[in-house]
């Protein structure tokens, strides 16, 4: 009886704040939502590589919004992907871990747009908890039936959605996510001489075999994002849908996923709506993956719930040149290994703290057990890395990292001990303690440890036992204190 004196809430709420043409269903954009796995920025053409062959997704940049600096909170699958679905940072969501189950309290967006009206499905990878079943009518995570990219049912789940509903569909590929399936898919797979290789990473023929891999994957998620926009076209809904790219943190490679610098939270994010966005723009504006939640229940007339943290940004729409955020805030917390990071970036500035730096980063296991990463290994051997190459083995860490991007876009030199940069650094560790503070954000002294040896990959015996949660001790989970903006 609760559950359904809320749903008729959400409903109210909803027809009240709907608006103009929006009262009439027919008339809300539909919303297709396209997640990819483990996918950097700099790995989609639209954002310059011109090494890959993405043409449907460069194809939505070319009619929609690029946005340039768009981060998700956590460089790890499912905090991320929380995250962007309770519109929360990690440790507001009790699930700031991988593979953690988000609370039943908490309200996902997607079923405040079930509840208005629109049909809402999921297909692909779903591992947020069994409790987010509730925001979809139909929910397909069959592996075998979604293939090996994950994309497999995507196109009947369109022809068979229900005709008389807007819908919201929540596309989860596997692509990119290692173990590579895709090699044997192209007539013209990539080959190792096909690559970029990211300055990360060291230039030989097992890393550009890896980077091979990794690309066609990439590349069979794109040509299945083409045969859900020609559908659409065919069908005359295209112009009347939104449909957005993103992925969930960086590429599965030592240097990128799990990081808290652009390297691992910076991600690619296209926002195509044929109707109301007519040329193609760049969004420059700092942008936060807790605000995509209100910026679609806006979008669909729905007033997004109080738990919602993030900030609807439609005015980005409208005025790609606007600005918006001052800060991005980031999350590492475990992810087979025990770790605890924040960041805070600006425009000019990234501060990092590290609250674990008796430990390096190498990536989660699927990173730091990749040829790649074997290949740094081999040249760290000889002494031949470069700095941003051997930052993966540096142990200790710094407790706090300071870049300034005006003349650091690598963020390589950490002026953080500084004596000319004292006052920044001050400045910085005081905005991150005042939105930790604000938020509930907590540092256990007994996180979740490591899961696996970090060289080895072998598991250890504490594999399967959890420590505190970040935000566990103060019920982060139950604050909703917006973000600083």
């Amino acid at each position: 009886m609760k559950m359904i004196r809320y749903a008729i809430l959400l409903f109210l709420s909803a027809s009240l704040c709907l608006k103009g043409s929006a009262q009439s269903g027919k008339d809300r954009p539909n919303i297709v939502f396209v997640i990819g796995d483990d996918i950097s920025i700099d790995d989609i053409g639209a954002y310059g590589n011109s090494h890959i062959r993405t043409p449907h997704i460069d194809g939505l940049a070319a009619r929609g919004l690029r946005f340039n600096n768009m981060y998700v909170t956590s460089s790890s699958c499912s905090p991320s992907r929380v995250s962007i679905l309770t519109g929360r940072y990690p440790h507001n969501t009790g699930a700031a871990e991988l593979h953690a189950p988000v609370p039943a309290h908490l309200v996902y967006f997607p079923e405040q747009l079930k509840a208005s009206g629109y049909y809402t499905a999921l297909a692909g990878k779903w591992h947020e908890g069994p409790n987010t079943a509730r925001a979809y009518d139909t929910i397909l995570a069959d592996k075998a039936a979604n293939g090996e990219g994950g994309e497999s049912q995507w196109e009947q789940l369109y022809l068979n959605r229900p005709k008389n509903k807007p819908f919201f569909f929540w596309l989860a590929a596997y692509d990119a996510h290692r173990d590579w399936s895709a090699d044997h898919l192209f007539q013209n797979p990539y080959k190792p001489s096909d690559v970029r290789v990211p300055s990360t990473l060291t230039d030989d023929e097992a890393t550009r075999r890896d980077l091979a891999s990794y690309y066609n994957e990439i590349s069979r998620l794109d040509e299945s994002v083409g045969v859900l926009v020609r559908r659409l076209k065919e069908d005359g809904q295209l112009d009347n849908t939104i449909i957005v790219f993103i992925a969930d943190n960086a590429r599965p490679f030592p240097g990128s996923k799990t990081r808290v610098n652009d390297r691992g939270l910076k991600t690619p994010f296209i926002f195509s709506w044929p109707q109301k966005i007519r040329s193609a723009a760049v969004v420059d504006a700092l942008v936060s993956s807790i605000d995509i939640a209100p910026t679609f229940l806006h979008l669909a007339g729905v007033q997004p719930a109080a738990t919602i943290q993030g900030t609807d940004f439609t005015r980005l729409l409208k005025d790609p040149k606007a600005a918006f955020r001052n800060f991005i805030f980031g999350e590492h917390n475990w992810h087979d290994y025990e770790a605890y990071e924040r960041s805070v970036r600006s425009k000019d500035f990234l501060y990092l703290f590290n609250g674990r730096p008796g430990f390096d980063n190498g990536g989660p296991i699927d990173a730091n057990q990749s040829p790649a990463a074997y290949s740094l290994r081999n040249l760290k051997s000889s002494g031949s890395l470069t700095p941003l190459q051997a930052d993966v083995f540096i142990n200790p860490r710094p407790i706090e990292e300071l870049y300034d991007l005006k003349t650091d876009s690598a963020q390589l030199i950490n002026i953080a001990s500084d004596p000319l940069h004292r006052k920044r650094v001050d400045q910085y560790r005081k905005i991150l303690a005042r939105w930790q503070k604000e938020t509930g954000d907590t540092q256990p002294v007994q996180l979740t440890a490591d899961w696996y040896d970090r060289k080895t990959g072998e598991a250890l015996p504490q594999k399967g036992v959890r420590g505190e949660m970040p935000g566990a001790s103060k019920h982060a989970d139950r604050i909703n204190v917006k973000s600083l903006f």
